[in-house]
């Protein structure tokens, strides 16, 4: 018995020893998505600012596929040792509704450090829809019910997401329209093929402003600042009230990966976050970096439960699943 309690004793303080001098080698992030892409480059400018608070290299590994989830479970299943960490986006939320074979258990097989940013999205129209504001645009969509067309990037796309919500507060079911990406989305709305989409600022603002593509409203809870989306509303105050999309990502470690490794690694982040360069590389991409509560694991954390509360009967109630 004594020698058990010894070979505990030691262990623990090895482990000690071990997250105390962390990090001893290159970290990886994990980016569930193909480079090039807005999580990967949200990513590696997060990589870049956090280096230096950690005190160690930081490296980018892309795994991408499934919607996000063979990235998502592949750092479920790495070492729990802080040197594999996630940075991921809203579907962390959407994923445990639209696959219902994961393996993993988005809230329980992960340790959450804290949100980076949020991405606004905005509601948009073909250049040629008769509608001037969103008040116009509610009577259209009353009077032509059956004959909607609502673009998106494709199954499990923040654009799907946000339409699905759409739809589901104005109570006008839409036809779909599935594409591979934004795109080809954006490509076919300038050209009319389709009549609506909800997609992300970082894709809609330079069409808006380049008067391309009709926006009518936002989805945040908040009007934005930026000049081509100041003057629009946001959904929840022209009706659709408690409307709220945006697209955040937040970081993660496996879970039990060491309480020491966790408090420093959100540390870091937190330092991260008020970098010079880290917030105009956001600034540029149309994101809001996160400054509340939620920068803290467990706010994190009670905040990816609630999103899962909501899209989970959204996406169920679609019945349009990934898998």
């Amino acid at each position: 018995m004594k020698r058990l309690l010894t070979a505990v004793t030691l262990a623990t303080m090895a482990l000690g020893a071990s997250a105390q001098n962390y990090p001893e080698k290159p970290i990886t992030i994990v980016v569930p998505f193909a480079a090039g892409g807005p999580t990967d480059k949200v990513a590696r400018d997060l990589a870049e600012a956090i280096r230096k608070p950690l005190g160690g290299q930081v490296i980018i590994e892309n795994v991408a596929g499934a919607g996000g989830t063979l990235g998502h479970t592949k750092v479920a299943k790495a070492g729990a040792d802080g040197y594999t960490l996630l940075l991921a986006h809203v579907a962390m939320a959407t994923a445990p509704a639209l696959y219902r074979k994961l393996q993993y258990d988005a809230l329980n097989d992960f340790e959450y450090l804290g949100l980076v940013n949020e991405v606004p999205m905005t509601l948009i129209a073909r250049p040629t829809m008769p509608a001037a504001n969103y008040a116009d645009l509610a009577k259209w969509l009353d009077a032509n019910k059956g004959k909607i067309n609502l673009a998106n990037a494709g199954l499990g796309s923040a654009s799907h997401l946000c339409g699905l919500l759409f739809q589901q507060s104005t109570k006008i079911d839409m036809t779909t329209v599935p594409y591979k990406g934004t795109g080809p989305a954006m490509t076919d709305l300038i050209g009319g093929q389709v009549d609506l989409m909800c997609d992300q600022t970082t894709n809609t603002t330079s069409q808006i402003s380049g008067g391309k593509v009709k926006a009518y409203a936002v989805t945040t809870t908040k009007r934005l600042t930026g000049d081509a989306v100041k003057n629009l509303p946001t959904l929840n105050e022209v009706g659709l009230k408690g409307f709220n999309v945006t697209i955040w990502h937040g970081l993660y470690a496996p879970k039990n990966t060491p309480k020491p490794v966790l408090d420093k690694v959100n540390a870091a982040l937190k330092t991260a976050l008020k970098d010079a360069q880290f917030i105009k590389n956001q600034e540029a991409l149309g994101a809001d970096i996160v400054d509340d509560g939620r920068v803290n694991p467990a706010e994190h954390k009670k905040f990816v439960e609630a999103e899962i509360a909501k899209w989970g009967p959204v996406i169920k109630a679609a019945g349009q699943y990934a898998d």
